[in-house]
């Protein structure tokens, strides 16, 4: 397992020209402002002390994305500095979305959100320093996210909606051409909320209401599948071709002989459905008792709020609380999971989720078995 700080700053600890690299982008991400013998000085005094200085500072740098205004100081001598702002990466910790690996290569993405657009910079850079080679990027105007991209052996899902726009679907389906066929999936709005007024971060990414539990097993919001159309596309001589095919996310699914166990709409809510499978038929899961309690909470101050957008979304997340309550089958441990022999390993996740995933968006796959 890698992570993207640690190896990043191992490199940089061992290599003087990767050190070099992570130093200059540092001081080219710093903006200064102020007057121009000021910000001059302040760039000299920056390079001056940079051997001073381990690469987590740099690093720190990269993620702070800090505006600092300078001035003369107030004594007449040298420079007085003020932090006036930050733009952090504070999504940095999903690593799903940045990039998607198939078995064609790694493709690069881009976020669709302007505070997650510097993070691919990021993570492409700590494939180049550990050598993994990259298939594709995708580019302005296309968006792509990771967390919409379900490979299932000889086909795969590529969910479009918020975060991944047609566009960014076409570049990388240029790259990812190892699948048989892609069933392009349009996020669904959500039946409780209302049509005009839809809120797309309940469903944002694919592996938000759908993902994969083993070769046979897929779990899933079913209201939110019966309701997601697939566009399906088959690969041909010349790329990808839609095949005039349109059918539900639901009943696509099953005709490839899937069984789906289906998520309660508090499960959905509460980043049940963002597992990860980590061998056929093994998931690490979030604990969701807790997860829950917070999701209601947070839910109802939007229904205080603005109760006309919210209120059945509560009404309906609180009855489901009280069943599974009763029957005492917080996810993950529901009786269909061992139905279907499925072994799930809950984690303590509740103080992560809150930036909107779990254990499938917080990773990035690099080689798939």
């Amino acid at each position: 397992m890698l992570r993207l700080k640690e190896t990043i700053l191992d490199a940089a600890d061992r290599d003087p020209a990767v050190r070099r690299r992570l130093v200059d982008w540092a001081h080219e991400t710093v903006t200064i402002r102020g007057g121009r013998q000021e910000v001059a000085e302040a760039r000299r005094s920056m390079e001056q002390n940079a051997d001073a200085l381990d690469s987590q500072h740099f690093f720190t740098l990269l993620l702070l994305n800090p505006v600092i205004e300078v001035g003369e100081g107030s004594t007449g001598g040298g420079v007085d500095v003020r932090i006036m702002g930050q733009e952090p990466l504070a999504n940095l910790y999903f690593m799903r979305d940045q990039q998607a690996v198939t078995e064609c290569g790694l493709v690069s993405g881009r976020p669709a959100k302007p505070q997650r657009s510097r993070e691919a910079e990021i993570t492409r850079f700590l494939w180049e320093i550990i050598g993994i080679p990259i298939a594709g990027t995708v580019r302005e105007p296309g968006t792509f996210e990771g967390g919409d991209f379900m490979p299932m052996g000889d086909f795969a899902l590529i969910g479009t909606g918020d975060r991944t726009n047609e566009a960014g679907i076409h570049q990388f389906l240029a790259c990812a051409t190892g699948f048989d066929e892609i069933g392009v999936v349009h996020q669904p709005g959500h039946p409780l909320v209302p049509s005009k007024r839809p809120d797309p971060m309940i469903d944002m990414h694919l592996d938000t209401y759908f993902n994969v539990a083993s070769s046979g097993v897929v779990i899933g919001s079913e209201i939110l599948l019966r309701r997601a159309q697939v566009d399906v596309y088959h690969r041909t001589n010349e790329g990808y071709e839609p095949s005039g095919e349109t059918v539900t996310l639901y009943d696509y699914i099953r005709s490839k002989g899937f069984a789906v166990i289906d998520l309660s709409i508090l499960e959905q809510l509460s980043y049940a459905a963002n597992v990860l499978c980590v061998r056929d038929g093994v998931i690490l899961t979030v604990e969701g008792e807790r997860v829950m309690k917070t999701v209601l909470a947070n839910l109802e101050r939007k229904a205080a709020v603005d109760t006309a957008r919210y209120g059945r979304l509560l009404r309906h997340a609180e009855e489901d609380y009280r069943r599974i309550r009763n029957v005492g089958q917080f996810f993950p441990h529901k009786a269909e999971f061992y139905q279907h022999d499925i072994e799930t390993c809950p984690l303590h996740f509740e103080n992560l989720t809150g930036g909107y995933g779990g254990p499938h968006c917080m990773t990035c796959a690099l080689e798939r078995g």
